[in-house]
């Protein structure tokens, strides 16, 4: 991939201000000190990922002076080398082996320049309308209806290059498709954000040919051609706070393992938009012991928890290549509407050897058996949409006693409902398919050899945390939108409550779990809201390129 123009490392060339980590001593300039201990700014952003990078590019166009601050490495194409084993523990959260505090769910979160948008599988959906509609019915937020919200995922979709996905399903996805049609069950392509793609399958490493229009070659660099600087490998620790206003943010360079490797530094700005990503922004305001006087602050966080089902085809899948997510059904999704039993959104994950062998299960001989037949293996998976019903509340944020974030997220059997359902839809579609055989991912499970059988075994396991195998890439919610104080931690513009020059823009303002891949919900609220503040703090109309 040496040939391929890496846009970093042309940046950091063109002379960037990016400091921390690695990249402490700009290019031009061999001899400069790391980062100083004191900084200040018009705006300081934490996070880099899919809410801070579109805040980014908009308030650097409106002339304000920002500091963004990520956690994680700056890693580019160059270092995007297709290996489990460098990128897991590179670019997620805490070596992608982040859990629940029950120890019952893995999630996987980015931890890295661009955030997950850098490491996700590029799949592209608008909010689903019955969300924005509980939205607006249950918690009063009126300005976010479909209509409303149309143009700025407009905007959002020319600027990310996002359209359906052209090339025909590689055979993982395909199962999905031919399953489901056999079935009279609708499929729809994906859309993604890619431009250039080549097919190569390794989206959530990294991808190697700057193809993903993630906010790492988009907003980002926008944002650092108009001057903006990068602090990497910088920990965000906590606001220092009087009467309504944020004075200041104390930060802390990190290594890679995450342990402190300098003195802390301290941040001053006009404003301040926090940006971490759920799980992360509820515990930087934890940490900063703010103002929370309805106790609402890392409540209804909220996680899609997913299920799985491993099924045996006759004909190699090989569902390591290729684009992982081009095919999906929502036929499950919108069948109990909102309020009844939970929805599921159907679609699969790529087999890669380390994720695969790792999420399925099976141990000795049958881990061996899994490995051989892995060529052969097509993984569905079901996407529970929680957070609309009273049996549904999410999860709540708090703090571990070194001050990093604990998710408690029960697994209820509301949610195990929908897993063994989910079960049972995943297993139709995958004989319908022609599987030889199929294991729902369950550690009591075996693998049924036909639909029958798997019908009647799927309705006699015990559905239970830790016995069935759920896991999540999307995490939302803790520090939710409300239309007054008493129902949420930000004001519907982004502002904080009770902190006047303190906005919160990313995923963590959802007040439920969106029903499909969040990262377009991210960037189409983001753009709405830091539109907004622009023009509040400057004056000036924005909008992305």
């Amino acid at each position: 991939m040496s040939t391929i123009p890496d846009p970093i490392k042309q940046g950091l060339a063109r002379g960037w201000k990016v400091l921390g980590g690695e990249h402490g001593q700009l290019p031009s300039v061999p001899n400069t000190p790391n980062t100083p201990a004191t900084l200040d700014c018009d705006v300081v952003i934490v996070g880099s990922g899919a809410g801070a990078g579109i805040t980014a590019e908009l308030l650097a166009k409106a002339g304000l002076k920002l500091i963004i601050i990520e956690e994680g490495p700056l890693r580019s194409s160059s270092d995007f080398r297709q290996r489990e084993a460098e990128a897991y523990a590179e670019l997620y959260q805490e070596g992608a082996g982040r859990k629940n505090t029950e120890q019952s769910m893995n999630i996987l979160q980015g931890r890295c320049v661009g955030g997950s948008t850098t490491v996700n599988w590029t799949g592209s959906f608008r909010t689903p309308p019955d969300t924005l509609n509980a939205w607006v019915h249950q918690f009063g937020l009126t300005e976010l209806n479909e209509a409303a919200m149309a143009p700025w995922f407009a905007q959002v979709e020319r600027r990310l290059s996002i359209s359906p996905w052209q090339v025909q399903p590689n055979a993982n996805n395909d199962v999905l498709r031919a399953g489901a049609l056999r079935l009279s069950i609708p499929t729809v392509t994906v859309q993604r954000n890619v431009k250039g793609c080549w097919n190569l399958g390794s989206c959530g490493m990294g991808c190697p040919t700057n193809a993903k229009q993630s906010m790492l070659v988009t907003t980002l660099p926008a944002a650092l051609d108009l001057g903006a600087t990068l602090l990497v490998q910088t920990r965000a620790q906590k606001l220092e706070w009087q009467g309504d206003e944020v004075k200041a943010l104390v930060c802390q360079p990190v290594g890679l393992d995450g342990a402190p490797s300098g003195p802390e530094l301290r941040i001053s700005a006009r404003h301040y938009v926090v940006a971490g990503g759920a799980i992360n922004s509820p515990a930087l305001l934890l940490r900063s012991t703010a103002p929370d006087p309805h106790a609402l602050l890392g409540k209804r966080t909220f996680l899609h928890p997913t299920v799985a089902s491993h099924a045996d085809m006759p004909t190699p899948v090989e569902g390591w290549a290729g684009a992982p997510l081009s095919v999906y059904s929502d036929h499950f999704l919108h069948q109990q509407g909102t309020a009844g039993a939970i929805g599921y959104k159907l679609e699969v994950a790529p087999v890669h050897p380390g994720f695969a062998m790792t999420n399925l299960g099976g141990i000795a001989q049958s881990l061996a058996d899994n490995a051989r037949q892995m060529p052969h293996a097509n993984v569905m998976i079901a996407l529970l949409r929680d957070g609309f019903h009273p049996e549904s509340p999410g999860g709540s944020v708090g703090l571990k006693s070194d001050g990093t974030p604990a998710l408690n997220y029960p697994l209820s059997p509301y949610l195990m409902d929908g897993a063994r359902r989910a079960f049972l839809s995943m297993a139709e579609i995958q004989f319908a398919a022609g599987a030889r055989s199929v294991r729902p991912v369950h550690e009591l499970a075996p693998f049924y050899a036909r639909w029958q059988q798997a019908q009647a075994g799927i309705a006699q396991l015990p559905f239970k945390p830790f016995l069935t195998t759920v896991g999540s890439a999307h995490v939302m919610g803790g520090c939710m939108l409300g239309v007054a104080a008493a129902r949420g931690v930000v004001r519907p513009d982004g502002q904080h409550w009770q902190l006047n020059n303190l906005s919160v823009i990313d995923g963590s303002i959802f007040p439920t779990s969106i029903g499909a891949n969040p990262q377009v919900s991210v960037y189409g609220l983001a753009t709405r809201l830091a539109t907004g503040l622009a023009k509040r703090l400057t004056g000036k109309d924005v909008r992305l390129a």
